[in-house]
């Protein structure tokens, strides 16, 4: 049966860039019986020689240097936002406007305000649209999830989070330019709130449901640093560290951390959830292994056990080798893709959307205000 092409135009050419381009590439080979294909129409970047680079290392058809041409480009189906945060508003809502589905990387935009006409623009369009939240898609978590709405852990009494790396430590290490306009408040908006927390905030809504307030406390540890665009010491506006707490509206308590400040860790994400009845446990660096304890195990055998989540019968795992072979990072965008895929194939919101995605926002703003004001927020 002949494919119906979905054509891509990639707007960012960096490491989101290229996962987003793997997830296209590997899609139709391991994910034949969906009924799209995407077509890699035109990637665009704002350095013509990197981006063209890019467009014949990944195999794009063509190449802009300005989105605004690639929004207006009839043979251009949807829209791919793989670029600073800053960028996601303006480039999503003209898209959308255009009448392009829309997919974009994490955080969904700046702040709530931003996101809510994000929001708008999509909904008013009427256009698919997911934000990627890619851990979601990583088999482990997704399995996580099915246990966890089995109802197998009972009440959810706690809910822990952290996600740890090192890498801006150095006070050397300048703020801004293209590698590093994570640490620029312009072009970031927050620091690891934004960025890691985001993450298991996401992670967090989608397991365990609603976030009802927040406590925070945020540190920025090297207060100024050099910046890339204008060559002097600027001082620096995004959080290094954060933690807090929380209540869910299902009454269970949050305990979240994040920083760059960790050494020795470079990509530290966990989360655990206590119930009743069982928990469950993950780690990003063995990313292939849910840990479970269930107290119904009679009392000689009781105890964490290690999944492998390698079986056919796992998430997603039908789709790849045979049990016992792991799959890594990169899968969970491949499969975000074929989710994505699958859910214009049968018209149905590929999650997370937009305004599920707006609902992630609203908890790291809380979290920001919390931390400055240090007071309890409301989400």
């Amino acid at each position: 049966m002949a494919k119906k092409p979905l054509r891509i135009g990639l707007v960012g050419y960096g490491f989101m860039g290229r996962t987003h381009s793997n997830g296209y590439k590997r899609v139709p080979d391991f994910f034949p019986e969906l009924e799209y294909q995407p077509v890699l129409k035109a990637v665009c970047g704002r350095s013509e020689d990197k981006t063209k680079a890019f467009a014949e290392q990944w195999g794009y058809e063509s190449y802009e240097t300005d989105w605004n041409k690639l929004i207006a480009r009839d043979d251009i189906d949807a829209i791919d936002i793989c670029t600073p945060n800053d960028t996601h508003g303006p480039i999503s809502i003209a898209a959308a406007k255009a009448g392009k589905m829309v997919l974009c990387e994490k955080p969904i935009g700046m702040s709530t305000a931003e996101g809510e006409e994000m929001v708008k623009a999509v909904e008013d369009a009427g256009i698919p649209n997911t934000i990627f939240y890619n851990y979601r898609r990583i088999p482990a978590v997704t399995l996580a999830k099915k246990i966890i709405d089995s109802g197998k852990l009972g009440r959810i009494f706690h809910y822990r989070a952290n996600f740890l790396q090192d890498w801006t430590i150095n006070a050397d290490v300048p703020q801004g330019g293209a590698g590093l306009w994570r640490l620029d408040a312009a072009s970031a908006g927050s620091g690891v709130t934004g960025d890691l927390l985001a993450h298991c905030i996401d992670t967090a809504l989608w397991l365990n449901g609603s976030i009802k307030d927040v406590n925070a406390v945020t540190e920025t540890f090297v207060k100024e640093r050099m910046h890339s665009g204008t060559g002097k010491k600027e001082p620096v506006n995004i959080d290094d560290a954060c933690s807090f707490f929380c209540h869910f509206e299902n009454g269970s308590l949050g305990l979240f951390e994040s920083t760059r400040y960790a050494r020795g860790h470079k990509a530290l994400y966990t989360f655990e959830i206590n119930g009743e009845n069982a928990s469950i446990r993950w780690d990003l660096h063995d990313l292939h292994r849910l840990e479970y304890f269930d107290h119904a195990d009679e009392g000689e055998v009781r105890g964490w056990r290690s999944i492998h989540v390698s079986d056919g019968d796992h998430p997603y795992m039908d789709h790849w080798w045979v049990p016992g072979l792991n799959i890594g990072y990169e899968h969970s965008f491949v499969h975000h893709v074929a989710d994505f895929l699958k859910s214009i194939e049968e018209g149905k919101p590929c999650e997370p959307t937009f305004r599920s995605a707006l609902e992630t926002q609203k908890v790291c703003d809380a979290v920001l205000t919390s931390a400055a004001e240090k007071v309890w927020k409301d989400v």
